[in-house]
């Protein structure tokens, strides 16, 4: 049965719907169809942009980072260079040690005994030390002038195991016995190195 819809005899909200009504499922389809679907796809968008912008911030943090740790790198190779500069040659130790016995005589110290000992690789696994173990005899101020002028070697002597004698008056003076092992250090040559560690991975 045929259905005649006479638009004069709607009434006017009626005739507004009818009318709009294609514009509206329009707007609807494309809502629908395109706007939905790109709205998505913007969040994901942003989504991926802020995942981007902390990666970024995080390099960013990691460069001005690396620049810190490159400064500090420098500063203690320059400070490994300085210190190199006080390790003797291993030919020149017995000049270094003989040095060092001039200095205690100078001192007024009398040399009782002189033994160097054996080179050992340091725990470092970077430089020999070279021991002396020595017995002396003087005044404190003998003693306390010797261990002053070592501070003035522009190369490294450690002195340790220090042991002081009872004093003794001697031409009204107090004398005392000291001994002590004197170390200086010299670098291993590179070509020494790898075995230094492997020694030190057989002590593990």
């Amino acid at each position: 049965m045929a259905i005649n819809l006479n638009m004069k005899n709607l009434p006017l909200y009626a005739k507004v719907i009818i009318s709009l009504l294609p514009s509206v499922i329009l707007s609807a389809a494309v809502i629908i169809l395109f706007i939905m679907p790109k709205q998505k796809e913007i969040k994901a968008l942003d989504a991926k942009i802020d995942t981007q912008n902390n990666e970024i911030a995080t390099s960013q943090a990691k460069v001005a980072k690396l620049e810190i740790l490159k400064q500090e790198n420098t500063r203690l190779i320059n400070r490994i260079n300085e210190l190199k500069e006080q390790l003797p040659e291993e030919k020149e130790i017995s000049s270094l040690l003989k040095q060092v016995s001039d200095l205690g005589i100078a001192a007024g110290l009398s040399i009782k005994s002189w033994k160097p000992g054996a080179k050992t690789t340091h725990p470092s696994g970077i430089v020999y030390e070279i021991p002396v173990s020595v017995d002396v005899e003087g005044t404190y101020h003998n003693l306390g002038y010797f261990l002053s002028s070592l501070t003035r070697l522009n190369r490294i002597v450690n002195i340790s195991n220090m042991k002081l004698g009872s004093p003794k008056l001697v031409k009204s003076e107090n004398q005392l016995s000291a001994s002590f092992k004197a170390s200086t250090f010299s670098a291993i040559p590179e070509g020494e190195e790898v075995k230094a560690d492997d020694k030190a991975g057989k002590k593990k």
